[in-house]
């Protein structure tokens, strides 16, 4: 097995929404949650847990910090759900300590990546195959900005190890985002504007395509899509999913794109209550050719599970169980005559290459 980087996992709101442990193991949690409506909310069970990374190799993670607006909650239980940008502020600052708190009470566990000297102590054991338990890297990725209060606090979560930022989600500042059509605002391009001072990475993944567009027009620093997947591939209208036109400029800008595995995103029309079979890992292969087939090589492609961000098991491919299950996709792969040159890009080498070129020294 070669190791993985997942560019998309939302662990501070699992654990602060469900009260999980993300150090047990997902079979452990799901039996803990058995006779709960944490299922329910979370349309699946949990995919996630340290015996499982150390099982599928996960060697670092763009931990999310995600929040949503209040209306967009999934109910009264969605406690990470925000009306205003005080309450925003908040939450954002609960997660923050979290990741923080994770990592100080588990280094044997988990280890914050804020620099390439962090990158090279956590990716280093996993590259040597090193025997015995591998701390498993978290680089922190702002999924949706809503919670400052000016463009220039985005500074201060610098500071606290913030690396990678994603304006929006349902796009009700900033810019267009899954939800709500907007233009992109002043605000918007003053955010961008410390960003690239900063040398933030932008994450388009939830932006519409006019915005996007737009985006990757004006935003002078790096550029990346952590978890969103090709519109025509899955036969989708939807503008969650990105066209040939972003895909191309994404590219032209050197952006690396991580394809999520999630059953909804690979077949539209599917649901949990189907009497069909589950979706074939067959289908996330199939994103991934796609986008190395537009690029023309397999340097600008990874994975964003998004896992467990809003659904879980069943609701992700046949073969997959939990995230270990992620290098099933290597056999397929390699079926469909990738080398092995190339699943080393697409499991870490382009996600990896991308922090190198982001992170400071």
């Amino acid at each position: 097995m070669t190791y993985i980087i997942d560019a998309h996992e939302d662990i501070a709101y699992s654990a602060l929404s469900f009260k999980r442990d993300i150090c047990l193991s997902a079979l452990e949690t799901r039996s803990l949650e058995k006779g709960t409506q944490i299922p329910v909310w979370n349309h699946g069970e949990t995919t996630l847990g340290w015996p499982e990374y150390q099982a599928g190799q996960i060697a670092l993670i763009f931990a999310t910090i995600f929040i949503a607006p209040a209306a967009y909650s999934g109910g009264a239980w969605d406690v990470m759900a925000y009306h205003n940008t005080a309450e925003a502020e908040k939450m954002m600052g609960l997660q923050f300590d979290y990741y923080h708190r994770l990592v100080e009470d588990n280094p044997d566990k988990f280890r914050l990546v804020c620099s390439r000297s962090d990158l090279r102590s956590v990716i280093t054991p996993w590259e040597k195959n090193e025997p015995g338990p591998r701390p498993v890297g978290l680089v922190l990725l702002l999924e949706g900005a809503e919670g400052l209060g000016s463009p220039h606090q985005l500074e201060e979560y610098y500071e606290r190890g913030l690396r990678q930022v994603g304006p929006v989600w349902a796009g009700t500042r900033y810019c267009a985002g899954t939800n709500e059509d907007r233009p992109f605002d002043e605000e918007g391009r003053a955010l961008l504007e410390v960003m690239a001072s900063l040398g933030i990475p932008l994450d388009i993944s939830h932006m519409r395509e006019k915005a996007a567009l737009t985006a990757l027009d004006i935003y002078s620093g790096p550029v990346f899509a952590s978890h969103a997947n090709a519109r025509a591939i899955n036969g989708s209208d939807s503008v969650r999913h990105f066209s040939d036109a972003v895909i191309r400029r994404l590219q032209e800008r050197g952006g690396v794109i991580g394809v999520v595995p999630f059953n909804k995103f690979l077949i539209p029309d599917w649901n949990s209550t189907d009497t069909r079979e589950r979706v074939p890992l067959e289908r996330v292969t199939a994103q991934i050719d796609y986008y190395c087939q537009m690029s023309g090589n397999s340097r600008q492609v990874g994975i964003g599970s998004d896992f467990d961000g809003g659904f879980g098991y069943p609701n992700i491919p046949l073969e997959m169980n939990t995230i270990a299950d992620l290098q099933k996709l290597d056999p397929i792969l390699y079926k469909m005559g990738y080398t092995a040159e190339d699943i080393e890009n697409i499991f870490h080498n382009n996600w990896k290459n991308h922090l190198e070129n982001i992170l400071p020294e």
